[in-house]
């Protein structure tokens, strides 16, 4: 379809694939994995979330089998990025990585939610699609290099913000805004407070048990 619904998600999609696998690009190249472990991680990290949901919603063909270029482009990015950060002698850090990351978070709450409530899914089941769409990609990512995934680590703002960045699309419909103006909003929203998040160190308290 043409509609400006459908226009918006696979523009907003695009353009989350491209942020999420360059944090997969950059996490390959701290570990200082070869060009194929680099591809391997971008690729899953790009797709692995709107994967999952487009399997749990039985929607076909997947997101990116539908957008065949966006397979094109990551694969370009995986093999370009190392070689210019290499080339330039950059020191990566491992903040550098979360700010693509969250990019991609944002984009892709909204996008999976409103993706899930045009499924005919309920509001909750929806929200959590969104979270499924922007966390699942990067937890396989981080268990691909060794780490604690971010989503349950370190008590980080990281799924708690899609899941409410879910719930922002939803009730910004409910209040009469457009497809297209909720996920954009719900978007930008969940890309604002995690970027802040990060920038000012914010977290969740501690589950500490005992005194």
């Amino acid at each position: 379809m043409n509609d400006p619904l459908s226009l918006a998600l696979v523009a907003l999609e695009g353009i989350g694939v491209l942020a999420f696998a360059l944090s997969g690009i950059l996490a390959g190249a701290r570990k200082q994995l070869d060009v194929v472990g680099v591809a391997v991680i971008a690729f899953l990290t790009a797709f692995g979330g709107g994967t999952l949901r487009d399997i749990l919603l039985d929607r076909g063909p997947f997101f990116w089998v539908a957008n065949e270029g966006w397979v094109i482009a990551v694969l370009v990015l995986a093999i370009a990025v190392p070689v210019v950060l290499r080339s330039n002698h950059i020191e990566l850090t491992h903040r550098a990585m979360q700010w693509p990351d969250a990019l991609g978070l944002g984009l892709f709450a909204a996008s999976g939610t409103q993706i899930a409530l045009d499924s005919g899914a309920s509001p909750l089941v929806a929200t959590l699609m969104g979270v499924v769409s922007a966390a699942f990609g990067g937890m396989i990512r981080d268990i691909l290099i060794n780490e604690i995934p971010w989503v349950v680590s370190s008590f980080q703002l990281y799924a708690l913000l899609a899941f409410l960045g879910g719930w922002l699309v939803w009730g910004l419909g409910v209040l009469g805004a457009t497809p297209v103006l909720a996920v954009s909003m719900g978007a930008g929203g969940t890309i604002a407070l995690r970027m802040l998040a990060i920038a000012f160190n914010w977290r969740l308290p501690a589950w500490r048990l005992g005194t």
